[in-house]
This record gives structure tokens, C-alpha cells and sequence, in this order.
């Protein structure tokens, strides 16, 4: 049995994967999020460990059998986050998240300060990362700053409390900003300007090998037997990527998480930071990956779902599904920038907004028009990708949509012929509504496949790099996954969507000086 911890924005959850690959059980446990000022996010390490400790008993009670047998534990998390430990361990200050925005200035001065550092990180310095997050500390928390003896990412935090080992992940470590990418090593240039030293960072591992064994007081709490084995693990995204099984060139997924991601994997380094597209280290050895990001996906359709009173996302995803088209045409515009933007403005002043709003709209008409907003960014995106060359053999979507031929809305996994010839997969909890799913295979004019287990790609992507670092084989344990659902164009949908299109791009140019 491989255990794999997913630490979400939002939660942490677990799953457990027996030796045929099949998922025994789940379990998950919420974690608050706190925002003190605007653009702040952070949240409390103490409540990652609480959680995971809350979701570990769920599943021992609903598997005990099962559960005792874990011979090998993953760990995968959001990224970027930073977690400063002072000499004897201890947590400094609250952790400062992906999404925060507070340091937009130390972004220019660390650019300044390393002018080859796109070269050396592969990414533009943008205020998500964790490197201008200690820039920020080092200006306005100088008491706390000096204190600083190691600096973690989230999950790997999470290590520490598991197993007592400093280390970090080629994928996690490539969003801080400090890892030269193409090397797979700390970059000691990025570190001194940002006045740290190697000595600061945790040791470097590829994500499917192992780092250490739980710890013999944690392993008796958890009733689990000695030697148990920690893998390195992943970055969330790169994790959602193992468990999907895509570890060659080519092969990617879209994620409807928190966050929106699309991510292809590429056999090179290869920098496309004009365009503000990502280019990290994957979780496996010498491959890495293009991605564009998005910073409010799914939780941008949460926060719609209680703006307008609805307690139940399923229920008002169901509500667009039922949308006539003349209706949808009616829709407000959204520009999903709740919590700013990376790919393609790198804007973290930017906003959500609404526009073309009329008395006769109701929670059905702004929730599309979220879903569409949000599938208007991740076009935006992935165009970035196709043309910076990250999807070889993709000719970019503009604005006057597609005419290459189409399928049905709605296609069953198995009867349809070729359709995994040029899929991405779709993954994230925002994957569950088949409206949503539908607008994004229109608008991205590409088949998309939900595979099984879909909401739980990063957690299984973890416990499938636990396995690997067990001595598990990477091709045997990093095949793709059964899709349930492939969605396809439609034609008459693409028509619709080209028109709101041209208009969704024109209008963030235009709102630009108001952010």
C-alpha cells in the first residue's frame, strides 16, 4: 500500500493505492485560509499538520486492514508558499501562499539585482513565487527575516514533521525562484540576492526517489509498521501530471483546481517567460515541463456559488448546463481575476470583474459567465504555450474559433475512435461538471479526457511516486488513466464562444489602468 498526502490550498487530502493500482480510499480535512490585508493570503503550518492528522484517522477507521500495510508515503502541494523556521525548527511567522500578492515590488529588484535570472529559473519573477516573498520579509519583517535558519515549501513542512528531513522536490523547488532549472541545482546567484546561502535550503532529490523513513513516534501514533519510506514528491501540478501519466513530451492536462493550470510536459529546458508561460523541472528525472497558470479556477465558481446564495455547486453547474444558447450569448463577460493574474498579463493588481450586467440576469447567467471567464483564461494560456512551441503539432486558437471537424458533445471513453490522439486531460475538482468540461473542449478546439478519479490526480500522482521510490518500475506505474468521459467540440458552441472570445480579450487591455 502507498499512501499519497496532497496539501491543497483549501484542504489536505490522502489516498491510499494498493500494488495493482487501484485506489482502496480517500479522506480529506479542510484547512482555513487566512486573508489579513488585500492581496495577503497565508495560513498556519499548524493547521496543515491538524488536518493531516484529521484525514489520516478518517481512513485508518475506514481501512484499518489496509491502512497498516503502507510501506511507502508521497507528498505533493501547492506551490511557491513560504515557511521560515527559525534555529530550533520553529515556525516564524505564518506561511505566506501562491496567491498572495504583496510582493510585486521585490519582483523588479530581484530582476534587477540577477539580470540573467530568467535564464537561470525559466520564469519571470512574478509575486506568487517565494523568492520575492523573502525580498518582502527582508524589507518590511527584518526581526523576523533574521531569524530565518531554513526556508520550506508547504508540503515539504510537511516532511519535516514526518520523517525530520530537510529536502525539496526538482518540481516544488523550480517555483521558488532559486533553483537554477535546467541544472536541477540551487542557483547561488538567486539566493544572494535575495540575501540567503545554500545553507538556507533544504537538500535537492527527484521526486520518485526516496528521502527518508517516517519517524518511529509518528509511525506508532498512526499504527504503521518501521521504514516506512517518504518520497520526495511534487509540486501539485507536476503531481496531478504523474498521476494522469504523463511523463513524455506531449503529454498534458488542464487543471480546474483552486488555481487553473495547463501543463505539457517537455523533454528540453526550454524558457518561454515573454509570454509569462512557466517552465519548470517535472517530478521525474530529466524531463521537464511548459505550464501556464491561472490563480482563480474552481474557487472562482465557489465564490459565485455563494454570491448568489446556492449551496450546492453541482446544482448550479446543473443550472448552466440547462442554458439555452441564446441565453448564454446574453451573458455577462467575466474577467476571473479574483485574486490577480499570472499567465499571460502577470498582473497581480488585476480584478475580477463583471461586464454587460442587466436586471434580467439570475445565478444561472453569472455562473456561466464565470465558468466561460475562467475557460477564457486558460485559453489565453494555453495560446501562450502554443505559441511559445510548448505543444508541438498545435496551431493557436484566435479569435475567429476553429472549423476543423467535430464529434459529438458528449463521447463514451471507449467507443471513440483516435479521440486520445491529441487529448489533454482534465483534472481538478471544477472537472466534475460536464457543462464546464463541454465549454472548455469548444473553446480550446481539443478533445479532453476525464479520466477516472479525476479530483484526486495530485494525491494519486503522490502515492504513485511513493511506489516509484519503493524501487517501483516508472513506466509500470505511470500509465495513464481510464477516462470516463471525452469531451469534444461542437461546432455551434465554438461559434458562440469565438464572438465572447474577441470581446474577453479586448476587454482586459481596456480595464488595464483601472486595476
Amino acid at each position: 500500500m502507498y499512501l499519497g498526502i496532497d496539501l491543497g490550498t483549501s484542504g489536505v487530502k490522502l489516498l491510499l493505492l494498493d500494488d495493482a493500482q487501484a485506489v482502496v480510499a480517500t479522506a480529506d480535512a479542510a484547512v482555513p485560509q487566512h486573508r489579513p490585508r488585500p492581496t495577503w493570503s497565508e495560513q498556519h503550518p499548524a493547521d496543515w499538520w491538524a488536518a493531516l492528522e484529521a484525514a489520516v484517522a478518517q481512513l485508518r477507521a475506514q481501512v484499518p486492514a489496509a491502512w497498516a500495510q503502507v510501506r511507502g508515503i508521497g507528498l505533493s502541494g501547492h506551490m511557491h508558499g513560504a515557511v521560515v523556521l527559525g534555529a530550533q525548527g520553529q515556525v516564524l511567522r505564518p506561511a505566506i501562499l501562491w496567491n498572495d500578492g504583496r510582493a510585486s515590488a521585490e519582483c523588479a529588484q530581484l530582476e534587477d539585482a540577477v539580470p540573467t535570472s530568467r535564464q537561470i529559473t525559466g520564469n519571470l519573477a512574478m509575486p506568487g513565487f517565494t523568492a520575492p516573498k523573502l525580498q518582502w520579509l527582508r524589507t518590511h519583517e527584518p526581526a523576523v527575516f533574521d531569524q530565518i535558519r531554513t526556508v520550506l515549501l508547504p508540503k515539504d513542512w510537511l516532511r519535516l514533521q514526518l520523517s525530520g528531513d530537510a529536502v525539496s522536490d526538482m518540481s516544488d523547488a523550480s517555483g521558488t525562484l532559486w533553483l537554477d532549472v535546467q541544472a536541477r541545482a540551487w542557483s547561488p546567484a538567486m539566493l544572494q540576492a535575495c540575501g540567503l546561502d545554500t545553507l538556507h535550503m533544504p537538500a535537492l532529490a527527484e521526486g520518485s526517489a526516496p528521502t527518508g523513513t517516517l519517524r518511529s513516534d509518528v509511525a506508532r501514533r498512526w499504527g504503521l509498521g518501521k521504514g516506512v519510506v517518504v518520497a520526495a514528491g511534487a509540486g501539485d501540478n507536476a503531481a496531478s501530471a504523474v498521476g494522469v501519466g504523463a511523463r513524455t513530451a506531449g503529454q498534458g492536462f488542464v487543471s480546474l483546481g483552486t488555481s487553473g493550470v495547463v501543463f505539457r510536459v517537455t523533454d528540453a529546458f526550454a524558457p518561454a517567460t515573454e509570454r509569462a508561460v512557466h517552465a519548470f523541472a517535472h517530478a521525474l528525472p530529466q524531463r521537464w515541463h511548459h505550464m501556464s497558470v491561472m490563480l482563480s479556477a474552481a474557487s472562482a465558481f465557489g465564490w459565485v456559488t455563494r454570491l448568489t446564495g446556492r449551496g450546492d455547486e453541482a446544482q448550479l453547474s446543473d443550472a448552466v448546463g440547462a442554458l439555452a444558447p441564446g441565453r448564454r450569448a446574453l451573458a455577462p463577460l467575466f474577467l476571473p481575476y479574483l485574486s490577480g493574474e499570472r499567465t499571460p498579463h502577470n498582473n497581480a493588481a488585476a480584478t475580477g470583474v463583471f461586464m454587460g450586467l442587466r436586471a434580467e440576469h439570475d445565478a444561472a447567467d453569472l455562473a456561466y459567465a464565470v465558468m466561460e471567464g475562467v475557460g477564457f483564461g486558460l485559453l489565453d494560456g494555453l495560446n501562450a504555450m502554443r505559441a511559445a512551441g510548448a505543444g508541438q503539432g498545435d496551431a493557436a486558437v484566435d479569435a475567429a474559433g476553429s472549423t476543423a471537424p467535430v464529434q459529438a458533445e458528449l463521447v463514451d471513453a471507449r467507443t471513440a475512435p483516435g479521440a486520445a490522439d491529441s487529448a489533454l486531460a482534465l483534472v481538478g475538482g471544477g472537472a466534475r461538471s460536464n457543462p464546464w468540461a463541454q465549454l472548455l473542449a469548444s473553446a480550446f478546439d481539443t478533445s479532453l479526457q476525464r479520466p477516472q478519479g479525476a479530483h484526486a490526480a495530485a494525491a494519486l500522482g503522490a502515492a504513485r511516486l511513493a511506489a516509484m521510490a519503493c524501487g517501483g518500475d516508472e513506466a509500470h506505474w505511470c500509465q495513464p488513466l481510464t477516462a470516463d468521459a471525452i469531451f469534444m467540440p461542437q461546432p455551434a458552441q465554438q461559434a458562440l464562444l469565438a464572438d465572447r472570445y474577441a470581446r474577453f480579450v479586448a476587454l482586459y487591455p481596456a480595464l488595464q489602468s483601472q486595476f
